[in-house]
């Protein structure tokens, strides 16, 4: 992450805008969609939550730090956002970014980090590390709470598995190291 990280803030005609885009993606596990889909109303500064609208026009709040939270409202603002319909990630003019902004960051970072484009490395790359971590670190519901999943399809205890946003916080500032205001500790191992 370091390396593709660098490599993004130190090349390409919008660096502030991709460091936010893969910051992003990488606490939150978005999908493209859902990134692209972000307008100022989206964003909620003093609770550190962005709503997201993806696959299926599920819409789902998910945890953000505050230091984001407050750059990418600093962001959109300084970039002529003033309606709650303008867009979150904006280009220095004010116009929407598409995925073709995607595919130019990837392109490029994959032309400075060898392996990134060896492996193939994506936006859908970043959601699954981070799931991962989640899984990892916090179990099965709570990497399904973050990852917008609440589907029942499969085994019948997924069913039973079900995390709430404070538990998705929890995980968000344990992987950040970051307090969040809807964090709970931990509630103890047992029903």
């Amino acid at each position: 992450m370091a390396e593709i990280n660098l490599a993004a803030r130190t090349s390409g005609n919008d660096v502030v805008l991709d460091a936010l885009l893969l910051r992003l993606h990488t606490e939150t596990a978005c999908r493209r969609g859902g990134a692209l889909g972000l307008r100022l109303a989206d964003l909620d500064t003093t609770r550190g939550l962005v709503r997201l609208t993806e696959k299926g026009a599920m819409l789902r709040w998910q945890p953000i730090t505050l230091d984001l939270a407050a750059h990418l409202d600093e962001h959109s603002r300084d970039r002529g956002a003033v309606l709650p319909t303008d867009q979150l990630l904006p280009y220095r003019n004010g116009q929407a970014i598409t995925s073709r902004r995607y595919d130019h960051l990837w392109k490029r970072i994959g032309e400075q980090v060898p392996w990134v484009a060896a492996q193939g490395v994506s936006t859908h790359w970043l959601r699954h590390t981070t799931l991962t971590w989640v899984e990892r670190h916090f179990g099965y519901g709570i990497a399904r709470a973050f990852a917008g999943h609440t589907d029942s399809t499969g085994p019948a205890t997924t069913t039973y598995i079900k995390a709430d946003l404070h538990a998705v916080a929890a995980a968000l500032s344990a992987m950040t190291g970051q307090s969040h205001p809807l964090a709970v500790a931990d509630r103890g191992s047992g029903p």
